[in-house]
């Protein structure tokens, strides 16, 4: 095919399907930059400046849609987690298993290193009844909770809390302390005239739980696990 017949049916192709070249956006760019010569140096074209202000914002407005859709997913994806480890913590029908469960499967489908549950109580935890419920329950004088949550902040403690360990978290997660980084901290409410207790979940990642990610599903995870335990308290 000739040059100029190649010039007819580009031209031709152009005329019959228009929206080809006015989508195609580095085409477009071509023929504004070409037009911008042909008038010279000193002639600013408007529609120039106006199609880079439409590019940019494009571009702002791909990016905040592309950062949509990836908050979406994850936060599906956690709902799921969150879900598929509450419908396990509900299979156990002795508190033995409930515990043993809790720091085995529901740990593993929550994708954390460690899970403990912390009671406030007047007995020791050297009780030989406690320790028979395994390496998950850790229990504390009373006070103790509402001071780890708080870390020497002032002001009311949240009812979630996550955080980098701190250096006296060795009291939570015991041997595991030197290498878990991050922890999710929930309070529990087990009901008036009773202790409360707390939640701790901790992960070797630093980053894993950070006081920046929202807490609603945890929270939720939270209000389940309180409803479980009041099983096993009467």
């Amino acid at each position: 095919m000739s040059e100029q017949a190649l010039t007819n049916h580009l031209r031709e192709k152009i005329i019959s399907d228009p929206e080809a070249i006015l989508e195609d956006r580095d085409v477009m760019r071509a023929l504004v930059t070409a037009n911008e010569r042909a008038m010279g140096a000193n002639i600013v074209d408007l529609r120039g400046v106006a199609m880079d202000r439409l590019e940019a914002r494009l571009d702002r407005l791909e990016d905040t849609h592309r950062s949509v859709i990836a908050a979406a997913y994850e936060n599906l994806a956690g709902t799921n987690l969150i879900h598929r480890a509450v419908l396990s913590m509900l299979d156990p029908v002795a508190f033995e298993d409930f515990l043993l469960n809790l720091g085995s499967e529901v740990a593993e489908i929550l994708r954390v290193d460690s899970v403990r549950l912390v009671l406030e109580s007047l007995h020791s935890e050297n009780d030989p009844a406690l320790r028979q419920l395994g390496d998950v329950l850790c229990v504390a004088e009373p006070g103790f909770i509402h001071e780890y949550m708080r870390a020497g902040r002032s002001g009311p403690t949240r009812s979630v809390v996550l955080r980098q360990t701190l250096p006296n978290s060795d009291a939570i997660h015991g041997d595991k302390a030197d290498w878990i980084r991050s922890e999710a901290l929930m309070r529990l409410d087990f009901g008036e005239g009773r202790l409360p207790g707390m939640l701790v979940m901790g992960a070797e990642d630093p980053h894993q739980f950070k006081p920046s990610q929202g807490t609603d599903l945890l929270a939720f995870f939270a209000a389940v696990f309180e409803r479980a335990m009041r099983r096993w308290l009467g």
